[in-house]
């Protein structure tokens, strides 16, 4: 097929492959992509992706090594028989954002996120967040996960209310399909800590952040996480552990390393690395202290004191220097 006639059909597809075509690359060669149906192809046309309702499937090729080395149930093109959480109850887009905005974290991504970004949510899912952030025409959004079944579920949502605004897509964390220094904002809240390799997966992801954007990262903390790994031992596993069996717990100190190996300068935490107070009115990408170790063990006793709410996730925001 012509890269004419792809460009032609790329009409077909959700906004942001046509109107951000220019930030998607071929996981493979590192060329651009030329969006279209039934395949997104690269500049040289030496790979074409074939595209699933509506969804890309840009998972790269890993070598053996590298594939074993980072498998995961959430990391690989495998599919969920049940995914979750779905959109059983969710009837119209006014339903998904009135949710959206009674998440904390949802409200103030939405208030708080520079107006014109091109965004990816890595591992979105079922695309929940991806839908609601999609839903504002100041930005553009991409959802990006390995499972097709989640995707399919995202993006009929995405279709059937016209959410302009989103697409998704089937990648790998550890080879995301867009171009080093592309991206404006990167979000990865409660995905990483399921691979094989959290801080690999991170740096993949940072690479595609442009100097001044901004990165989230949500991941289990070592302390906070205890409660519920208390309640899986006495209770049985959740959801969550039945389809992603494999977890790691991180620091708040460790996070920090990853940050500063990266370029990355520390905006906030959720909650404070420093233990300093928290409202629906901080901002989570205007510059906070980041505390000293002792504050770092501090903030990690509380959420272990408080019952390890939200999982025992920790929240931390950052803007790429170069």
């Amino acid at each position: 097929m012509s890269s004419t006639a792809l460009l032609s059909d790329a009409r077909d597809l959700a906004a942001p492959f046509q109107d951000c075509a220019d930030v998607l690359e071929c996981p493979v060669t590192g060329e651009g992509l030329i969006p279209g149906l039934p395949e997104f192809c690269n500049a040289s046309s030496s790979r074409c992706y074939q595209v699933n309702d509506g969804i890309p499937n840009l998972v790269a090729p890993l070598e053996p090594e590298t594939a074993q080395r980072n498998a995961t149930g959430a990391q690989t093109a495998v599919a969920v028989a049940a995914p979750f959480p779905n959109y059983d109850d969710i009837t119209s887009r006014e339903i998904l954002a009135r949710r959206a905005k009674q998440n904390l974290l949802s409200a103030m991504l939405d208030q708080q996120l520079p107006d014109g970004a091109v965004i990816l949510e890595a591992g979105c899912g079922t695309g929940h967040l991806t839908n609601f952030l999609g839903m504002s025409w100041r930005r553009r959004i991409f959802g990006g996960d390995a499972d097709l079944n989640s995707l399919r579920l995202a993006n009929g949502f995405r279709s059937r209310f016209r959410i302009v605004n989103a697409a998704f897509v089937q990648m790998n964390l550890f080879c995301p399909p867009f171009r080093d220094g592309s991206l404006d904002a990167v979000i990865a809240n409660g995905v990483l800590h399921h691979t094989a390799d959290s801080r690999n997966a991170f740096n993949a992801l940072v690479r595609k952040v442009k100097p001044g954007g901004v990165i989230l990262i949500g991941l289990y903390n070592r302390l906070g996480r205890l409660p519920t790994r208390w309640r899986q031992r006495w209770f049985g596993p959740t959801r969550d552990q039945h389809d992603c069996p494999y977890e790691s717990t991180h620091s708040v100190t460790e996070m920090l390393t990853w940050f500063d190996a990266n370029e990355i300068e520390f905006l906030s935490s959720v909650p404070p690395a420093d233990g300093s107070p928290f409202s629906a009115t901080t901002n989570l990408f205007q510059p906070r202290a980041r505390g000293s170790s002792l504050q770092h063990l501090s903030t990690e006793l509380k959420m272990l004191l408080d019952g390890g709410r939200d999982g025992g996730l920790f929240i931390m925001t950052g803007r790429k220097r170069r």
